[in-house]
């Protein structure tokens, strides 16, 4: 069965190809519906949507499993997504310094084993930051690496010196909780690993 990453996320791309996964890309540009308010339903609702709409597009679909899946940021109950401009990156960082928060990842797989079948999962991660000052905020904000992620920061970038600590899947902060979903997919048959 061919593997097709729902997602044009490089951090994603990264993370299943050293894994060993064999797969290709094919984005979702389908626009984003939002129908729930709990951070693990819009995740796994938007990771679905992401699925499907790039599912619909390919021919052979019984060849197929595509792989969906979308990343947001809570703190304090808010749903932080990605900064459309400097001042909310700003916002966001300053509402996470010295702080906890959760990292929601959520997964799907859209296949066909004789009849269409999906299957829906989501991964937290609990992340601590150390305090920031403005100047160090802005100083972040000026490499550009907070503009393209979700809660306005990456973990694997410059942003990594402010993190105190984390309580579950360093990968899913990352964007793709990569080990769950390889035990996923072993433990409905649909991919193994040899090695």
């Amino acid at each position: 069965m061919q593997i097709v990453l729902a997602s044009q996320s490089p951090r994603r791309r990264e993370l299943l190809d050293r894994a060993g996964f064999l797969f290709e890309v094919i984005p979702s540009d389908r626009d984003e519906i939002i129908t729930k308010t709990i951070p693990s339903e819009v995740v796994c609702e938007l990771s679905y949507q992401k699925a499907m709409d790039v599912y619909e597009k390919l021919a052979n679909q019984e060849n197929y499993l595509v792989i969906g899946a979308d990343t947001v940021v809570a703190s304090e109950g808010e749903i932080l997504g990605k900064p459309k401009s400097k001042q909310e990156a700003y916002d966001m960082l300053k509402k996470l310094a010295g702080k906890d928060h959760e990292v929601y990842t959520g997964v799907t797989f859209v296949y066909n084993e004789d009849v269409l079948k999906s299957h829906t999962f989501f991964e937290c991660t609990r992340v601590t930051f150390y305090p920031m000052t403005d100047k160090e905020i802005n100083d972040y904000i000026k490499t550009g690496d907070p503009m393209d992620k979700a809660g306005a920061y990456g973990i694997q970038g410059p942003c990594g010196i402010y993190i105190e600590k984390i309580d579950g899947d360093y990968n899913n902060v990352v964007g793709l909780p990569i080990a769950r979903v390889y035990q996923e997919l072993k433990e409905l048959g649909l991919y193994e690993v040899g090695i």
